[in-house]
């Protein structure tokens, strides 16, 4: 699952039944059979044995890069947002009320003869903005407006303080880049990255040109070897996952005397964020050698860049041209998708990202049951209850670390569904036929939201996903657990299912959150959010000898010819994956209560329970994505978290009769165990 973590990706064993069902009552077992590839055995390929079948007969639909469970599930959340929306669209609305904004932005989005007729007119004046700019200051605080609706070299944000979790702060990060990242700019010998280079020239010379830019070409050279440059000054992704690396605090001043070559208060006022009183930067080396850039290289080079940036991230709301443009670089060259998503579809992502909890507040009225928010809250528990037990019975930790993981687990907070406090959109101004303009104020008030805050209380009660959102995320710095509502259903969680494909998979998940409050990153900050270490020397040397056999074990994974799962950047993951399932598994033999499992489909609870978990991952991807997941995403291939979780879990060997010479056997004294 891509679970996510929010660094801007969880008593007594109950049932998974619902109240007034029992297993005296026909349960179905969860199982599709119809995914199955009769030709391979469990034991030697968990993932193909399950979805094999699957994976043969199903075709990657021409608008995705992969499809699968995520995707399908993503869909439905789609289409319900969208019969939401369609009926607010046919409604005459009041002005201002939050129902106009919905209606109004969506419709304004999917109105692509008027984009067309408009042409550029909708971005003159930011243009025109970026031509002004006559000094570095200017630039500067360009740059600094442009904090929530374009991209920028360097970043600003609001994030919770990581030694003070308790008040939001300030931070600079490294910025983005129009390529997916810095190894596609600087891996020479890679012919796909070099092909990925050479189709993003072309693109930049496509918008140049369609701008009227006589030059189109040469600019797009000067703009790809500027980014080049900032590319190789940037940390790789696996540095970023270092939060004790990450966390730089400093005065303002004291980061314009380490990088003086872009005026640092000039950008923070005109990102509101004037001489903030709580300041740390992510990558400080990255912002001094960024800010030499800005000093060293033509004023007209980064205005050229600029230009190009807010193009191409204006580009879906811009004539045909530009739209059938930037598809052929995001879509075909970058990802291999065939053809563009549905309007409408891309229109409910960008409606999602603007006004998301409006509409996910009338979302979870509609399709999430009060029932299930409580029977996720008495299965969450059950979770932490069998976590809290693991812990205890650790082998290779002392005591003293013990009660320390003791402590913060019994102060995990769990969301479930949707937030308690919803949003207030009261300020946002939406105008009918304005799709730029509208997603130009969403960024200016999302940020202007969050820059006030600096200095302020955290908002605990504050959700990082939407309701509709098929994803779930742990938050170190609140110490919590989140499971959006659209996730809670099939096949995830089964409410006519027997227990063990539920636990299998809802259940992993639970304990695949949970487990990130302890892996390599998460078990780095306390039970109050706080980034502190609170383990003794050895039981840290122990953890990392541990998890330095996980990362061998997924280097060795190849989805593509010549190209291996990154066991360093996906590490977090494959630690949360395989103590989730190892959970998960313990906490549904308790729920059994020493009686055996009904044998269904001619499986046992145990062996569902391991298909359960297959079946989650079922997935198909085109390999221009899968690249691009290898180089920038910290979860591994599915197929890859199918197996390489249950490889090193006893019950799966113990349930299907694992033995020497089958693929999927590994030696009990090999096997990774962690929590």
């Amino acid at each position: 699952m891509k679970f996510s973590k929010a660094f801007r990706l969880a008593p007594l064993v109950l049932s998974l039944t619902l109240a007034g069902m029992s297993h005296a009552q026909t349960l179905t077992s969860g199982v599709d059979k119809a995914g199955f590839d009769s030709s391979v055995r469990i034991q030697d390929d968990l993932f193909s044995a399950v979805n094999g079948d699957w994976v043969k007969k199903t075709e990657i639909p021409a608008d995705k890069s992969s499809y699968g469970a995520f995707i399908s599930l993503r869909d439905l959340s789609d289409q319900r947002v969208r019969t939401i929306v369609d009926e607010l669209v046919k409604q005459k609305q009041k002005p201002g009320t939050v129902e106009q904004k919905i209606a109004d932005f969506y419709g304004s989005y999917l109105d692509t003869a008027a984009i067309d007729k408009a042409g550029l007119a909708p971005v003159k004046a930011v243009l025109a903005s970026i031509d002004a700019i006559k000094t570095p200051k200017q630039l500067a605080t360009w740059m600094g407006h442009a904090q929530g609706s374009f991209s920028t070299p360097m970043a600003l944000g609001v994030d919770t303080d990581a030694k003070d979790p308790t008040v939001y702060t300030a931070v600079a990060w490294q910025g983005a880049l129009g390529l997916p990242d810095r190894d596609y700019y600087l891996k020479t010998d890679d012919e796909r990255m070099a092909k990925a280079r050479a189709d993003y020239e072309t693109y930049l010379t496509t918008l140049g040109t369609l701008a009227g830019d006589k030059d189109a070409a040469a600019t797009a050279k000067a703009v790809l070897a500027l980014e080049t440059a900032v590319a190789q000054v940037q940390r790789p992704k696996v540095e970023l996952r270092d939060p004790v690396k990450n966390y730089n605090p400093m005065t303002l001043a004291e980061l314009q005397a380490k990088a003086p070559g872009l005026d640092w208060t000039a950008m923070f006022d005109a990102a509101h964020l004037s001489n903030p009183s709580k300041l740390y930067i992510g990558q400080p080396e990255v912002a001094e050698a960024v800010a030499k850039l800005l000093a060293d290289k033509p004023l007209e080079q980064w205005k050229a860049y600029l230009r190009l940036r807010v193009l191409d991230e204006s580009s879906d709301v811009l004539p045909k041209a530009f739209r059938d443009a930037g598809f052929a670089f995001h879509g075909t060259a970058i990802t291999g998708t065939k053809e563009e998503r549905p309007r409408w579809q891309k229109g409910i992502t960008e409606l999602n990202g603007a006004l998301g909890e409006a509409v996910g507040k009338v979302y979870v009225g509609r399709y999430f049951p009060p029932a299930y928010k409580a029977r996720m809250q008495e299965l969450v528990q059950n979770l932490l209850a069998t976590y809290k037990s693991s812990i205890d019975g650790l082998t290779w930790m002392s005591p003293e670390t013990k009660a320390q993981a003791q402590d913060k687990l019994a102060k995990y907070t769990t969301k479930i569904g949707y937030p308690d406090v919803w949003r207030d959109y009261s300020k946002l101004v939406v105008k009918a036929g304005d799709p730029v303009g509208n997603r130009e104020r969403a960024g200016r008030f999302e940020w202007d939201r969050q820059a006030v805050r600096v200095g302020k209380k955290v908002d605990r009660t504050e959700w990082g996903m939407t309701p509709q959102t098929v994803n779930a995320y742990y938050n170190p710095a609140m110490n919590e657990i989140v499971f959006p509502a659209a996730i809670l259903q099939p096949p995830f969680f089964d409410m006519a299912a027997d227990d063990a494909v539920n636990y299998g998979g809802i259940g992993a998940v639970i304990g695949h959150e949970i487990s990130h409050g302890f892996d390599d990153q998460g078990s780095q900050y306390d039970g109050d959010g706080k980034l502190r270490n609170w383990w003794t020397e050895s039981d840290r040397k122990a953890f990392d000898a541990i998890t330095a056999k996980l990362v061998a074990q997924y280097d060795g994974y190849e989805p593509i010819a010549g190209k291996h799962v990154n066991g360093k950047l996906t590490l977090g993951e494959n630690i949360a994956d395989l103590s989730g399932l190892q959970i998960a598994y313990k906490a549904y033999k308790h729920s059994l209560g020493g009686k055996p499992a009904p044998v269904i489909d001619g499986y046992t609870g145990e062996q569902r329970f391991f298909i359960g978990w297959s079946q989650v991952w079922r997935t198909k991807t085109r390999e221009a994505r899968q690249l691009q997941l290898l180089t920038i995403d910290p979860h591994s291939p599915g197929e890859f978290r199918a197996d390489g979780a249950a490889v090193n879990h006893d019950g799966f060997h113990e349930a299907f009769g694992t033995k020497e010479g089958d693929k999927m056997f590994k030696p009990a004294g090999e096997r990774i165990r962690l929590w």
